[in-house]
């Protein structure tokens, strides 16, 4: 895979594909500027080498509809204020008017192009919009990880029809962090998974076990698992269909000798609401009619020894629903046992990293994935789309 340091990008048009889905409030303030700022390396080494830089990106959902309360204007008037440079909106993505925009531009301008999902056929790669895109620019830059596991024109189709690409120094940074800490890690290493469904990350586990020593699952779907193995959930949710797929696994990595954690006791409540009434159980003693909402305090101890000796840290997903502060107790007590090992901690997901912001242990966590989706693509042993077409 090239990077942009192998590239002359003097005087090119360089198009760069960003992820600046931001989040705002209802005044279209952005509220969170952290993804705009992680593409600052990139953006500001094509403007130091004297290249048109042209960004594009998705925001939201409109749905191939023009919809403009996801266009990118507050993107662009943030990014103008934090270069303390113009940053011109097109007025769309593709067409005359924007082609010309771009022709007009010199080095050292910046063009940030509208929602691409303005248009269906961004998602559904469509190769002529792809093309459209393309002849604006002379070098195409991939530097949204995030959106790299999925096959959109943007991330697949445009490098087809550009002869220069390669990755910007955010993607490049993601690929080299999850290497280091997958394929090539300082043992012991530890994969802390959580979340909601075991469907949702089965095979990121199946490809986990030829490469973890050990593996910790909390969150609900720790509860199909402790189910599979005859323990009575109560209300909990769980994924039942998947009794005898959670049996196999821990059949499988019996035989790995990966050894698995579960929770042992939880903190239970007969519905689920930040007001609740809550009681720590045993893992064999949640009533009936009451959820595991949150791994509880011996739970947490077991979770902290295991991580204890671990040398590399893999974590994707919550230990439970950490929004609601009853039941956040467990996730920020791991926040705060990865942030304070010696290991090299890598947290990947939207709700991994949510958790660690709010529990202030950020600048304590070694690298904080910006792709929740991309992440889990990758621990599932699969190659990214967006990686693979720029070594085409």
């Amino acid at each position: 895979m090239n990077t942009i340091r192998d590239l002359e990008l003097g005087g090119k048009r360089v198009l760069v594909r960003v992820d600046f889905n931001v989040p705002m409030d209802a005044e279209k303030n952005i509220t969170d500027d952290i993804r705009i700022r992680m593409a600052l390396p990139t953006i500001n080494y094509i403007l130091d080498n004297g290249a048109k830089l042209i960004l594009c990106s998705h925001m939201g959902r409109p749905k191939g509809e023009r919809v403009m309360d996801f266009s990118l204007a507050p993107a662009a008037s943030h990014l103008a204020a934090i270069l303390e440079r113009d940053v011109q909106l097109a007025p769309d993505c593709v067409g005359l008017e924007s082609e010309s925009l771009v022709a007009a531009m010199h080095p050292g301008e910046v063009v940030m192009l509208e929602n691409l999902r303005f248009h269906n056929e961004e998602t559904e790669n469509d190769a002529a919009f792809a093309e459209q895109v393309a002849r604006m620019a002379d070098v195409y830059i991939n530097d949204a990880f995030a959106v790299s596991h999925r096959a959109h024109a943007s991330v697949v189709g445009i490098p087809k029809y550009v002869s220069e690409k390669a990755a910007g120094f955010l993607l490049q940074k993601e690929m080299d962090f999850f290497h280091k800490a997958m394929d090539t890690p300082v043992r012991p290493l530890v994969a802390l998974v959580g979340g909601a469904k075991v469907s949702s990350k089965l095979g990121a586990l199946e490809n986990m076990l030829d490469k973890v020593d050990s593996m910790i699952i909390g969150g609900a779907m720790a509860n199909t698992f402790l189910k599979s193995q005859g323990v009575d959930m109560g209300a909990s949710k769980t994924e039942d269909d998947l009794l005898g797929t959670a049996r196999e696994f821990v059949a499988k990595a019996e035989v790995k000798g990966v050894k698995l954690y579960f929770p042992v006791d939880f903190v239970a409540a007969e519905t689920f609401a930040a007001d609740a009434v809550t009681k720590n159980v045993t893992f064999r003693d949640i009533p009936a009619g009451w959820m595991a909402l949150d791994i509880g305090p011996a739970s947490t101890v077991y979770f902290q020894e295991a991580l204890a000796d671990a040398r590399t840290i893999v974590w994707n997903g919550p230990m439970g629903a950490f929004e609601m502060d009853a039941f956040a107790r467990g996730t920020m007590a791991m926040c705060q046992s990865v942030a304070s090992s010696h290991a090299l901690s890598i947290t990947g997901g939207g709700d991994s990293n949510a958790a660690v912001k709010k529990s202030g242990e950020s600048a304590n966590i070694s690298y904080m994935s910006t792709g929740g989706g991309a992440f889990l693509t990758l621990m599932e042993g699969k190659i990214l789309p967006g990686v693979e077409v720029l070594a085409a």
